[in-house]
């Protein structure tokens, strides 16, 4: 075991310092500095909690911060982000006292700085400690009040309110500051729900089924991912919202699947796992990735699928028209529908982005169209929950597609407890629904 030479706080400044300045996935990069600096599972836990939770909430800490700084423009940007972190712990880390925060902030600021910087930082602390956070409730505006007290961009909350209503985006808005519950696919094709279960709970996991989706499993303690069950392919992590996406598109026995953006591979093992005669074309543009796909298969023990390297704008080139009997598009968009699990993509965001994918997700679903047989299923998936990036690329699809019609048989094909969340031929999941991650699944049908 290495001899850990740097303090929990300490790896939480520098990791929110590269988030911040060199747009890093604070995902990727917390688990490179856990393995890196092989720390302990209490201290993973803490590493996660503070950076998770000062990503999360920045927009209310800096609100919280502001009163007690002058000219924090001037302030070196790891000094922030220490007086972030030490607030974060003492406004909503009840375990931790507010005495060993504040010296441990003080001896950061001390070896990254010097005696001025430690001064100031513990002179902003010991204020905060006792004149007290600013109240909330001073902001007049409610769109303004909202987006500082979930730490959402303004112009994001406007737009949610436009779309869904002040309700609905107050509940998600809320939602996104929770951690997310780990939930995985079983692979039936290797064994039950209740035979994974067992093996899981023989190896100390907490495990229990989900009321959602039938082959759905929720850890309540442990890591997946570090499971031998895992390992041996008796699982796939998965969110459940994403799980809905091989319901949606209805292949069996000796379909022909076309996945066209299908990396990581989650949803095409999904698809793949429902076939006995049929198989699974997945593409991805970069060839690392096409590598990833093929690795889950061999995991899984999947030999149906085959993954290449290709723009899907181009699938054209590549197949023949009216080859396949079904075909899933699965369009990079926003990730609105994900920032419990990556927090950091609300502040790097923007309305012109959505706007940007939103094109791209019609070429996409313009180059696939034509690859389908008559009476086939296309079905269209984002994790967001912006309506230019879902309803209306939807409706547009249909617009520029008289050849297909809205498949309104989409519900009979989802399990029980998702049918009243469909309307019509898609299904739009805020994370408030069942806790999954906010998705959004069209199904279309060509005509015969």
């Amino acid at each position: 075991m290495k001899k850990q030479k740097v303090s929990v706080r300490e790896l939480a400044v520098d990791l929110l310092e590269s988030v911040e300045k060199n747009q890093s996935y604070s995902n990727l990069l917390l688990n490179h500095y856990i393995n890196k600096y092989q720390l302990s599972s209490a201290d993973s836990g803490l590493l996660t909690e503070i950076t998770y939770g000062t990503i999360q909430r920045k927009y209310t800490l800096d609100y919280y911060l502001s009163p007690f700084l002058r000219a924090s423009n001037k302030i070196n940007s790891w000094v922030k982000i220490l007086l972030r972190i030490s607030l974060y712990q003492m406004v909503y880390l009840e375990k931790i006292p507010d005495h060993a925060i504040l010296f441990e902030a003080v001896e950061i600021a001390k070896k990254r700085g010097h005696k001025g910087i430690a001064s100031m930082v513990n002179g902003v602390l010991r204020n905060i400690q006792r004149k007290g956070i600013p109240s909330l409730d001073n902001i007049e505006d409610p769109i303004e009040r909202m987006a500082i007290e979930t730490s959402h961009p303004e112009w994001l909350v406007q737009r949610w309110v436009k779309q869904f209503g002040i309700e609905k985006t107050k509940e998600m808005c809320e939602i996104n500051l929770t951690a997310p519950t780990q939930t995985a696919r079983v692979n039936l094709k290797k064994a039950t729900r209740d035979e994974v279960i067992s093996m899981l709970e023989e190896e100390g996991f907490e495990i229990k089924a989900s009321p959602i989706i039938p082959e759905s499993i929720i850890c309540l303690k442990g890591n997946l991912a570090h499971s031998k069950a895992y390992e041996n392919g008796y699982l796939s992590i998965q969110d459940e919202s994403s799980m809905l996406v091989a319901y949606a598109l209805g292949a069996s026995h000796f379909d022909k699947v076309l996945d066209t953006c299908a990396a990581p591979g989650g949803k095409t093992s999904a698809i793949a796992e429902r076939l006995n005669g049929g198989t699974v074309t997945a593409l991805d543009l970069h060839e690392h990735k096409v590598k990833l796909i093929m690795k889950q298969a061999e995991r899984l023990g999947l030999s149906n699928i085959e993954a290449k390297a290709l723009d899907s704008r181009k699938v054209g080139e590549e197949f023949e028209k009216e080859s396949f009997d079904k075909i899933l598009v699965d369009a990079p968009c926003s990730g609105l529908g994900v920032m419990r699990r990556k927090p950091d993509l609300k502040y790097t965001k923007s309305e012109n982005d959505i706007r940007n994918l939103a094109a791209i997700q019609l070429d996409l679903l313009k180059a696939a169209a034509p690859l389908l047989k008559k009476g086939g299923t296309l079905v269209y998936s984002t994790c967001t929950v912006d309506k230019e990036e879902n309803e209306t690329a939807a409706k547009e699809f249909l617009l520029n597609h008289p050849e297909f019609e809205g498949d309104l048989n989409l519900a009979d094909r989802l399990p029980a407890s998702i049918q009243p969340f469909v309307n019509g031929y898609y299904l739009q999941i805020f994370p408030q629904d069942f806790g999954s991650d906010g998705f959004f699944i069209a199904a279309f049908r060509k005509k015969v």
